[in-house]
């Protein structure tokens, strides 16, 4: 006979099972249930996954997890730890891999990893460090569904965008990111791989993190860079960034709406393409290199706004972050000065700190990137390019309306009042005024100066989030109401076919909000008027948030179907030092211009070319100043002309050319029975060939 368990202890199963709903680990289990859900669907093997998955735990998270807590003692949440152990995993992995992947046995990466676990489970000092002992809090269930929810808005749009489309049709600088993860799987240091002899002036330690993950666990770099391998980086930005909210604005409300701003809140556009946006943070998919440092970066934040610094850990994320991605430091150094200047009382730890980012800036502009990248000086570059060769006061007339579109995002930090002398919120602000200024001052051939303003967007959410909660009180009645007619005063002024020229189009319907606002201000307090200006975002933000998750129409394919397999033809029957020739150069070669963003032959072979796209090509952005950098030609005509003759009028002689002159040993173009004569054919399918020469030099 069976005994009915006493109602005490239903009682206890019951909450302590509602206990486990309501904890932040079932939104994270729903999360990550969806994400393999996802990849799944988009043809990622359960294999891949599940290595993936063991890897980024215990190779990254794990180690990195141990050492964040016995070198800054930890963070206040469980959360805290594991996002920011996962950005110091990788900010060990990458100075681990590179002098593995020198000495030609990548796999020796794994001794670090390895080495700190041990060293934690035998060492009896350190092996408090498993459990924590900074931990003081829980992530609030409700709080944890909100970064959720936002994980989850991520996973669908880059499925949307990126996990189920076509590699061929797919996003046209993911090939670029590909082939650099291929010239990192073999060759350290690395050059770049689609111009032969070109140096790498380029942020590539992200793709030393993928080489690593591939060689550890023998995943297809292409399913890394095209599926896997940015989203943990994502996950744990989000994480980050409101913890940062929850430690500057006091509570978990305001980190989630720091988040949700960082992610969700878009500039008002009222007349489509004439005023660039407050950069969404579209990158997560597009770009790794800036997915990369936008994590660092906000481990980095982490430490820089406690009361103790601790100086080991922040030297090790700097070094990575230094060569993660241009953009950071620069950034950082702008917030530091900001405080010593403006607190020149301020501890000293942050004049210390200005002096250690300075010095790692400086090491990697001269070593890293060669003094090179492109970016310049140079005012309403971004605005010539949306509205061209117009005069200075219009342009600057136009910038003012820009800056007008960025309040009405991050308008709340006028709120902030004497809170806005703190020097960690005076760090947000000077990091979002320098990412606006870069966005207004500076230029780059292919419009890279936005990237700054998009790595300032979390740190001038935070600012804003800050400033509302330390503004008077407004009721939210009140609010709502404003924001409603803010909403629908943009809907009634949006006005695409206003006549007249640019400025006339432009600036008549933000004149009309921002007098609307003035008379707000006039009459009630800030947070009134930040009401307000959200209002004016909000219709712009719906759109854009659900352009996000909405199918395109179908792409053109920019490769042709049988690419993938001629390249891992010839990846698999090469060399890493072999050089391959192809006449491949631009996307659309009935252009009036080369759009030379051609890139896939590196990327598939895994190969360095002789002259695949030369658009990202130092040589390249050296020569565009003002112009497109698609404008500009290959900067040796010689060496094209005689990589493209052996394809074009092929003869024994310029053929076996590339073998002697240029070192070429491969072959890769499409169907051209013409060279058969003259080299040795390897694999041919549908779309492409691949010919091997005899010898070279």
């Amino acid at each position: 006979m069976t005994l009915a368990p006493p109602a005490s202890t239903l009682v206890r199963l019951t909450m302590s099972r509602g206990r486990r709903l309501g904890s932040g680990w079932a939104p994270a289990a729903l999360v990550g249930v969806l994400a393999v859900a996802v990849f799944l669907w988009c043809g990622v093997s359960w294999r891949d996954l599940v290595v993936f998955a063991g890897y980024v735990g215990v190779g990254l998270v794990l180690p990195g997890t141990l050492l964040w807590r016995a070198l800054t003692g930890g963070g206040r949440s469980m959360a805290e730890d594991l996002a920011a152990g996962l950005a110091f995993g990788y900010a060990v992995e990458v100075p681990a891999y590179l002098p593995a992947r020198a000495v030609g046995q990548p796999l020796l990466v794994l001794v670090v990893p390895v080495a700190v676990v041990a060293a934690f489970v035998c060492v009896p000092r350190l092996r408090r460090h498993w459990r924590g002992p900074g931990l003081s809090e829980r992530v609030p269930p409700w709080c944890a569904w909100v970064l959720a929810g936002i994980v989850a808005f991520l996973i669908v749009w880059s499925a949307v965008h990126l996990y189920g489309v076509p590699v061929g049709a797919a996003y046209g600088d993911l090939p670029y990111h590909l082939a650099l993860v291929g010239e990192l799987r073999h060759h350290v240091p690395p050059a770049l791989p689609v111009v032969l002899g070109e140096p790498l002036s380029y942020h590539w330690f992200v793709y030393a993190e993928l080489a690593a993950t591939s060689w550890v666990t023998g995943i297809e770099p292409l399913t890394l860079v095209y599926r896997l391998g940015t989203l943990p980086m994502a996950v744990a930005t989000v994480v980050l960034v409101a913890v940062l909210g929850r430690r500057l604005g006091g509570s978990w409300g305001a980190g989630a709406a720091a988040a949700g701003v960082t992610y969700f809140l878009f500039s008002p556009e009222l007349v489509e393409g004439v005023v660039f946006s407050s950069r969404s943070m579209f990158t997560v998919w597009a770009s790794p290199t800036q997915t990369f440092g936008a994590l660092l970066f906000a481990a980095v934040m982490t430490l820089l706004v406690r009361r103790r610094m601790r100086w080991a850990a922040l030297a090790v994320l700097l070094a990575v972050l230094s060569g993660a991605k241009a953009t950071y430091l620069p950034l950082l150094l702008a917030g530091l000065i900001t405080v010593v200047a403006v607190r020149r009382r301020a501890e000293r730890r942050w004049l210390v700190a200005a002096g250690l980012t300075l010095g790692f800036l400086v090491v990697a502009h001269v070593v890293l990137y060669g003094g090179g990248q492109g970016t310049r000086v140079d005012p309403f570059a971004t605005m010539r390019a949306l509205w061209g060769q117009a005069t200075i006061p219009t342009l600057a007339l136009l910038t003012g309306v820009h800056l007008f579109c960025l309040v009405c995002v991050w308008g709340g930090a006028a709120g902030l009042g004497r809170r806005a002398l703190e020097p960690p919120l005076l760090l947000m602000l000077g990091i979002g005024a320098a990412g606006i200024g870069a966005a207004v001052l500076l230029g780059h051939p292919a419009q890279s100066q936005l990237y700054f303003l998009e790595a300032a967007r979390p740190y001038l959410s935070i600012a804003a989030v800050c400033g509302v909660l330390a503004a008077p009180p407004v009721s939210w009645a009140r609010a709502a109401c404003l924001a409603g007619l803010g909403a629908g005063g943009a809907l009634l002024v949006a006005a695409p076919d206003i006549d007249g020229g640019p400025p006339a189009r432009v600036v008549a319907p933000y004149a009309v909000l921002a007098v609307a606002a003035l008379a707000v201000w006039r009459r009630g307090h800030v947070l009134a008027v930040v009401a307000l200006l959200t209002g004016y975002a909000l219709p712009t933000s719906v759109r854009v948030i659900a352009a996000h998750v909405t199918p395109e129409e179908r792409r053109h394919r920019l490769i042709p179907k049988g690419a993938l397999a001629a390249g891992r033809w010839l990846r698999d029957h090469s060399s890493p030092g072999d050089v391959v020739a192809t006449d491949l150069h631009c996307h659309h070669p009935r252009w009036k211009v080369c759009d030379s963003r051609h890139f896939y032959v590196s990327a598939f072979t895994e190969r360095r070319v002789l002259v695949e796209g030369w658009a990202y090509a130092e040589s390249t952005l050296a020569r565009a100043g003002t112009r497109s950098y698609l404008e500009i030609p290959y900067a040796d005509q010689a060496r094209l002309a005689a990589n493209d003759a052996a394809f074009t009028t092929p003869t024994a002689q310029n053929v076996q050319r590339l073998a002697t002159d240029y070192g070429v040993r491969w072959l890769y173009t499409g169907i051209r029975p013409e060279l058969d004569a003259y080299a040795r054919l390897r694999f041919r399918n549908a779309t492409t060939s691949v010919y091997e020469l005899s010898s070279g030099r």
